[in-house]
């Protein structure tokens, strides 16, 4: 088997309104489970209040509090890198993609110098698609239709991608969250090339696709990356690495086991690229 990797993990409830437990003890159950090294990637903190997550709301924080939180979030998992030495921890941080956003992310690089960052997408034209499913519904009446929904997800995450290039790439296919016939929206010709596109410039710039194995664990039958995209990724000799998304000690590894055996049975070779810092 190979070694247990997480590129995309590490939420504690101490930094995400969303996740629970303390990042230490979230830290110790990765070291229980001999991960040879994990990413943390807790979210950055929004541009303005605007983009507050509920459950961020409703524990009284603003955006200014949530930048102290993510401060002090990076002073704490540096400190536990150095205690817990013996597995490996990156010190990461995961994107937002809205209006305003891209400045605001290379600030926090410049300021903070994170080990690497996951670019990921939350929202299309500042419409949060990734929770409860009216959310998705209303983009969809917003962009006019699922496939204009789904061209459009993938134009942003190009733009995410030139604009930030990240060394990670988190859910690539995230936008099928709460579509339940996702699977048909990869054969029609307009998605199919952004995702093809989207590819081949993740190749050019050598960046690694996060494996996400969370979905399982929230009942859906594959993780992201859905397998046609996974094996395009495969053809174009993309970097692709598990990612536990763990939110508690209790999603700590969940699954990737199965993640890794699927892509080994894709043909995926098991020997998992680290992350770099990649600045724009």
């Amino acid at each position: 088997m190979p070694d247990l990797v997480s590129v995309h993990g590490g939420h504690s409830g101490e930094f995400c309104s969303h996740a629970k437990d303390t990042l230490e003890a979230i830290i110790q159950a990765y070291v229980r489970r001999n991960f040879r090294w994990v990413g943390i990637t807790e979210h950055m903190p929004p541009l303005n209040d605007a983009f507050l997550y509920i459950e961020e709301r409703e524990t009284g924080l603003n955006s200014r509090k949530s930048f102290d939180r993510f401060s002090t979030y990076v002073e704490t998992c540096r400190r536990l890198r150095e205690k817990y030495a013996s597995s490996k921890i990156f010190v990461g941080f995961e994107t937002e993609w809205y209006t305003g956003s891209a400045d605001l992310v290379h600030r926090l690089v410049d300021q903070f110098e994170p080990d690497y960052i996951v670019g990921s997408l939350h929202h299309v034209d500042d419409i949060l698609i990734d929770g409860k499913p009216e959310l998705f519904w209303r983009a969809v009446e917003t962009l006019g239709s699922v496939e204009a929904l789904y061209c459009r997800y993938f134009d942003q995450q190009l733009e995410l991608i030139n604009a930030l290039r990240p060394s990670v790439i988190g859910h690539f296919d995230l936008i099928r969250m709460h579509d339940p016939d996702y699977a048909m929206r990869w054969d029609i010709p307009e998605i199919q090339w952004r995702i093809r596109r989207n590819l081949k410039r993740i190749k050019e710039l050598e960046l690694i696709l996060d494996f996400n194995v969370a979905a399982l664990r929230k009942g859906a039958l594959e993780p992201y990356i859905s397998r046609p995209i996974l094996l395009q990724a495969l053809d174009l000799g993309i970097s692709v690495v598990p990612g536990d998304d763990s939110h508690g000690v209790d999603s700590v590894g969940l699954q990737v086991e199965e993640g890794i055996k699927i892509l080994l049975d894709a043909g995926f070779t098991g020997q998992w690229a680290k992350p770099v810092v990649t600045r724009s």
